[in-house]
């Protein structure tokens, strides 16, 4: 991996979707045992998996993993205490504002 260039890798994956009361959620998982680093991208190939309320969903994939470059790898180590900082900014509540 040079500083500058990006790599691509095609991996299996299986997607779980739920959209149950108890449980909303999805994930991704390569099957081949990749592993996602700080600044890569991943992007599983085919149209949305969609779950009816009340149902999880499983379905088979492919992935594009495109790996970060050195650089940009760094960069997100460097910097992504501070974006988790601003996360931690924002609260939830029931109360309504006008």
């Amino acid at each position: 991996m040079g500083l500058f260039t990006k790599e691509r890798e095609t991996v299996p994956c299986t997607v779980e979707v739920s959209h149950r009361f108890d449980s909303l959620h999805a994930h991704v998982k390569f099957t081949n045992g990749a592993v996602v680093h700080p600044g890569d991208e991943v992007q599983v190939q085919g149209p949305p998996v969609m779950a009816p309320y009340g149902t999880v969903v499983v379905e088979d994939r492919i992935a594009t993993i495109t790996r970060a470059s050195a650089l940009e790898r760094l960069w997100t180590r460097l910097t992504g205490d501070l974006e988790f900082m601003e996360l931690c900014e924002f609260s939830f509540s029931e109360e309504v504002t006008l």
